[in-house]
């Protein structure tokens, strides 16, 4: 499980990629896309967290459960808003695909969910901060606490794979929500600026603020998204 741990969380980013529609209006690059690809998208985005779970735990270092335990207590948190968001804008657009949310979204930068769904929008975009793990959410490997992780336990082939997986999720996880949320991409130009400026409002917060406690992060993300998610839900039923 060691050495499987990597590669499942490889497969998550990669599987991702694969089912992921990048360019509205291009058949080529509407991968594997289908009427319910958002709901196998929320399982292959746990799947390789699972993963690295198992792996870790199998490291035998004392500190590899510390490591599980804030990972998968965060990434629980930061998924019940998320998944409230998503379940909102499924009812909104009355589809679980991505595409035809992306394409209920054309014509107007007003018909972006931004606009037209702006608390379900405010509460992804709180979890998104959890998700990309960047600081004051980057609990995992607790930088200048715990000197181990993955990047130390993890070697060779293991840690080329490991920081692999890490630059595909990240962007990936941008587009997710350009789709979701921004009116998605029909052209590459376009996805480019869009992802930048997503993934940009992470980095902004990291050098903003310092790193939270597990503690603290867990109790945030089960006050503000949490209760944005559910104020998304009442509103749209």
């Amino acid at each position: 499980m060691f050495q499987l741990g990597p590669v499942f969380r490889l497969l998550g980013g990669v599987g991702l990629v694969v089912f992921m529609p990048l360019i509205y209006g291009s058949e080529l690059f509407s991968n594997f896309s289908f009427a319910g690809d958002l709901v196998l998208i929320l399982y292959i985005k746990f799947f390789g967290m699972l993963g690295m779970a198992l792996g870790a735990g199998e490291g035998g270092h004392p500190y590899s459960a510390i490591g599980v335990s804030r990972g998968l207590s965060q990434v629980t948190t930061v998924e019940l808003p998320f998944t409230l968001a998503v379940i909102a804008l499924a009812v909104q657009y009355n589809t679980l695909s991505i595409t035809e949310i992306v394409a209920a979204q054309q014509g107007s930068f007003l018909n972006w969910t931004l606009f037209t769904n702006p608390v379900a929008t405010a509460a992804a975009l709180l979890s998104m901060l959890g998700i990309f793990m960047h600081s004051p959410f980057d609990l995992v490997k607790a930088p200048n606490e715990i000197p181990i992780g993955p990047p130390t336990e993890y070697h060779s082939s293991y840690l080329g794979i490991l920081r692999t997986n890490a630059a595909v999720l990240h962007v990936i996880e941008a587009i997710l929500f350009m789709n979701l949320f921004f009116g998605g991409a029909t052209s590459w130009i376009e996805l480019i600026i869009k992802t930048f400026l997503i993934y940009f409002i992470s980095i902004f917060v990291g050098v903003v603020f310092p790193r939270f406690r597990i503690e603290q992060s867990v109790s945030w993300f089960l006050k503000v998204p949490l209760i944005l998610g559910i104020i998304a839900i009442i509103l749209i039923l």
